[in-house]
């Protein structure tokens, strides 16, 4: 038996999945690392704790198995995250920044008022946020000595998470692969390459960024990595919301799923063509398959989703366990009036204010645990809700079902909420780590495994449906109390929104 190794590098962890090549899970480890939170709205992560974290779970899924049977590795990791490393020693200059940060707020205002927004988006597909690698990459050769120094002395290495992976994992290979680099505000949507006018206009040397390979193929092979033996091809590289559609099975155009890990993630294929949105979505690449063959996919990004069910955890200390909170909603029928807008860091898509804060409405005496926790989920959805109306409008037909994957799709309660506000079925698969099943079939699809996206459609079984239960009439009203909340924490109302 021969076997795909995937490293899923998410936001609070690490998973390694070990399947054979008829795709039956073999092993998985997680482990997670540190958030660090320098300031308020800063979040960070140590590059070297994220690479024993890889070590730590590779070493886990592969302690029963002959190791030289390992025949592609795939990588998928949190995207717009960017990393600093020495390219000679690989080891890290800075702390990475994460897509969740916030300090460079003021950076994309100011773009903004030079009226540069729209210049991005039509290069990009992007807006300006700072949830976007560019600004965080120019904050950081302003801010950070030991940054410059490195680019001064020629020894600076950029990149997002899969790039400082990947030079871990080979022995210095500086590459990327596409879903990830249109995640910069530097590289072009059309041409495919990194853009000397977005570099430029961000105060970017363009020679920090890595090459540009497809997204599947063989990038490098294992070199001086402690877990496994030299000459093991990596094959596959997509980031997280990418390898989710993939995993998805979602390569048929009008395709669509949304991804509850950290934050809400709705991904619509659009073919061989970006769709341009008219209401703040985003148009991203999806994945090439070769140098001539690419994919797009329309995206909305909610920033938070499982990280409030976190917050209730932790900062509520309403549960113990990220898991007890769907009971603990069910405790009651409704959340009785109760609205959260959950802006925790920001509002992401179709409002992009990175200003706004979370807030509760409809808060009575007769509120108790159960009516805030409930609302808690449903904020969630309501998000999403938000996300599909923009991206309907600007697909200007219905969306039909929509798959879902992600550690909150368990949550029933959840999904059959989402479904009755969308007024759209939900779809779950089996199998709902689909983030790292995404890797292996691009892994495997370097390797030669798969000929052609047929053979993965063919993989994907549903586990449930989720129905909508609820009239047109109860929707619009849930709708209008939460329009009427979010309209109290943003100042960027979204068009039509």
């Amino acid at each position: 038996m021969e076997y795909i190794l995937a490293i899923d590098q998410g936001t609070t962890g690490t998973t390694s999945l070990l399947m054979d090549t008829n795709l039956n899970r073999v092993s998985e480890a997680t482990v997670d690392f540190d958030q660090h939170f320098p300031k308020p709205g800063w979040v960070e992560h140590d590059p070297s704790e994220i690479w024993t974290t890889v070590i730590q779970t590779v070493r886990e899924v592969t302690k029963h198995i002959d190791i030289r049977k390992i025949i592609a590795i795939g990588i998928t990791n949190q995207r717009e995250t960017v990393c600093f490393w020495d390219k000679k020693t690989m080891e890290p200059i800075a702390n990475a920044i994460v897509w969740q940060d916030r300090r460079t707020t003021d950076i994309c205002g100011s773009l903004k008022k030079d009226e540069k927004e729209s210049f991005f988006q039509e290069a990009t597909g992007l807006l300006l946020d700072p949830y976007f690698s560019g600004t965080k990459v120019n904050w950081a050769l302003k801010n950070w000595q030991q940054v410059r120094s490195a680019y001064n002395s020629g020894r600076l290495a950029v990149g997002t998470v899969d790039s400082y992976l990947l030079a871990r994992l080979s022995g210095g290979i500086h590459a990327t692969e596409p879903s990830n680099a249109s995640r910069t505000l530097c590289f072009h949507l059309t041409k495919h390459k990194w853009d000397n006018d977005l570099c430029k206009t961000l105060g970017i040397p363009i020679e920090i960024w890595p090459e540009v390979y497809p997204s599947v193929g063989t990038f490098a092979v294992t070199r001086k990595f402690p877990a496994l033996p030299d000459g093991i091809p990596i094959t596959g590289i997509l980031g997280d919301q990418q390898a989710a559609l993939l995993g998805q099975a979602c390569t048929k155009e009008g395709t669509a799923k949304c991804t509850y890990g950290t934050g809400a993630f709705l991904l619509l294929n659009t073919g061989h063509k970006p769709a341009r949105s008219k209401h703040r979505l985003l148009s991203t690449i999806a994945w090439a398959l070769n140098n001539e063959n690419y994919t797009y996919a329309l995206e909305g990004s909610a920033f938070i989703a499982g990280a409030a069910v976190q917050w209730v955890r932790d900062g509520l200390r309403f549960i113990n366990e990220s898991s007890e909170i769907e009971a603990l909603a069910a405790s009651v029928p409704s959340s009785d009036g109760v609205v959260f807008v959950p802006a925790l860091t920001g509002l992401g898509a179709p409002y992009w204010d990175p200003d706004a804060t979370g807030m509760f409405t409809g808060i009575t005496r007769g509120t108790n645990r159960g009516h805030i926790t409930r609302a808690v989920l449903e904020g969630i959805a309501f998000q999403n809700a938000d996300i599909l109306s923009a991206m309907e409008k600007d697909m200007g037909k219905p969306l039909k079902s929509l798959n879902v994957d992600g550690g909150a799709a368990a949550n029933n309660l959840l999904m059959q909420f989402q479904a009755d506000i969308l007024g759209v079925p939900l779809r779950r698969p089996h199998f709902l780590e689909t983030t790292s099943l995404g890797a292996v079939f691009a892994a495997g699809l370097g390797a030669g495994l798969w000929s052609d996206m047929a053979d993965i459609e063919r993989t994907w079984k549903e586990e449930r449906s989720f129905i909508p239960k609820i009239g047109t009439e109860e929707r619009m009203e849930a709708l209008k109390k939460w329009k009427h909340a979010i309209n109290k924490v943003t100042r960027n109302v979204a068009n039509e929104n």
